[in-house]
């Protein structure tokens, strides 16, 4: 985590949209050193020289470091604040620059990184006032190369790497207010590429990682604050801290291999696209991803044939849920799933060589969402969330869509409970639900001879299973069965049955 903290405190700092500009160089120069100080960075300047409306400044080390005394650091040799006349500022970066990165020992990985940033042509326009400065910048190829990585002795590793983003393109609107800075930005590139090899000398390994992704999109808004009022998020938070960040990308490919001593591994990948959401306010949280049109084949010396191939259509993951205590009840959702996922032949076939099961894709869907409270401020470093009270309540769900099919058979089930929080004795423990799902189940019994068949099940756990779906199922037509799952009065009932 604090690898991660450090790289985006710094990355902000040196972004264009960092510069925060205004009407004269003098100003967007002391603009730019109040947002480092505020985000936490050390600036040392070698020395600043005013040239009628150009400001030029000389050898300037920015330094970040971490509470587990990880650091960064960048230097450049020269940046230029030159008026345009027209009430806008070029800032211009050198072509250049050297990062080093330092990890502590505590922190997996390596012990540190030396890179170079290559950004020729870059052009980075800033307008506006010294209270909302808004800033362009254009940039044909950006080009970022591991000079140096070492492990946690010290040692040099045998490892190269470049990423290099193309035909980059961004517009950021900043607008400052006493700590609070609200950010606005949009972000494509044409592709992306990253390269890297490494060798092992002590096993003879040689590995090799090759990927690229193409049309970049991005966004962001927020509302930023300084890093005294962040280094507690509960407390950020509620002063007005948040964050809404989107990520998009079309093709996708990745390629690696490595070369052991037992032999080769290779793994390619492909997908059509993909995307990712974080936001976070003082009221939720959302999180998510998905990726469509996914490939992937291995090949491997310890594998029975030749390659293995997985594939689906898409993938998906999305939460939001409340952050802050509360009284009342807020909004949450879940959803997770899994679409048209296929495996190749030679996995069916070992452990179905007679193609008795459908081979269908599968799918998996669960959609939810409900309400509910936390009763502790989960954000809260100070708060210990293992006490033996739970540090929330869940008030209602609601079961949008379940949906489970393969191998020739298919779950599906809707449905919403509520529950009753002062009621913890009835279902020992846990809050009282009142409400009913809706199931449906389709080529279940055909499913289980297949298994049988193959050896898969026996026949006394094939009995037991049809004889506990019984209970709560009732017949719906040729191999399908339905159920009404009802929770009321204290009870579960199944079909009008109960069964607790």
């Amino acid at each position: 985590m604090s690898r991660a903290v450090r790289s985006t405190a710094l990355a902000f700092v040196l972004s264009p949209a960092a510069a925060l500009a205004d009407v004269t160089p003098a100003e967007v120069w002391e603009s730019w050193q109040a947002m480092a100080t505020a985000a936490g960075q050390e600036l040392t300047v070698g020395g600043t020289a005013q040239d009628g409306d150009r400001l030029e400044v000389t050898d300037l080390v920015l330094t970040h470091k971490d509470p587990l005394a990880g650091t960064a650091s960048a230097t450049f040799d020269r940046l230029v604040f030159a008026g345009n006349g027209d009430g806008t500022v070029t800032v211009t970066l050198p072509d250049s620059y050297p990062l080093a990165m330092a990890f502590p020992e505590q922190v997996d990985g390596p012990g540190s990184l030396k890179l170079t940033i290559s950004q020729p042509g870059m052009a980075i326009i800033a307008g506006g006032s010294a209270h909302e400065t808004s800033y362009d910048f254009t940039a044909p190829r950006v080009t970022v190369t591991l000079d140096e990585v070492t492990d946690e002795t010290g040692k040099v590793l045998d490892t190269t790497a470049e990423m290099v983003l193309t035909t980059a393109t961004g517009h950021y609107l900043v607008t400052r207010d006493g700590d609070r800075t609200a950010l606005d930005a949009s972000f494509a590139a044409k592709g992306l590429g990253l390269n890297i090899a490494g060798k092992d000398p002590e096993t003879g390994s040689d590995g090799r990682v090759v990927v690229t992704l193409a049309d970049i999109g991005g966004a962001t808004k927020g509302n930023l604050l300084n890093a005294d009022l962040m280094a507690n998020l509960a407390a950020a938070l509620n002063g007005g801290f948040s964050v809404d960040t989107s990520l998009s990308f079309g093709a996708a490919s990745l390629d690696f291999d490595l070369t052991e001593a037992a032999g080769p591994t290779r793994l390619v990948a492909s997908a059509t696209g993909g995307s990712f959401v974080l936001a976070m306010d003082k009221i939720r949280m959302n999180y998510g991803t998905s990726l469509s049109g996914a490939r992937f084949t291995l090949s491997s010396h310890d594998l029975p044939f030749p390659q293995v191939e997985i594939a689906f259509a898409e993938s998906g993951f999305n939460l939001v849920m409340p952050v802050s205590k509360s009284d009342s009840p807020q909004d949450f959702a879940f959803l997770t799933r899994l679409v048209d996922f296929t495996i190749s032949e030679e996995l069916w076939d070992l452990f179905d060589p007679g193609a008795r099961l459908s081979r269908e894709p599968a799918s998996f869907v669960l959609d939810t969402k409900g309400t509910g409270l936390w009763t502790r401020d989960i954000m809260d470093p100070a708060v210990d969330l293992d006490a033996p009270t739970p540090p929330g309540e869940v008030h209602s769900l609601e079961l949008t869509e379940l949906l489970t099919r393969g191998a020739g058979a298919e779950v599906s089930a809707t449905g919403a409970v509520t529950f009753d929080n002062a009621d913890l004795v009835t279902f020992d423990g846990m809050p009282r639900p009142d409400g009913k799902f809706n199931v449906k189940i389709r080529g279940v019994h055909k499913l289980v001879d297949n298994l049988i068949a193959l050896g898969l099940l026996d026949e006394d756990e094939a009995t037991g299973f049809r004889l506990g779906l019984a209970m709560f199922a009732r017949p719906a037509g040729p191999d399908e069965l339905v159920s009404e799952i009802e929770f009321r009065d204290g009870g579960v009932f199944a079909n009008g049955m109960q069964l607790l």
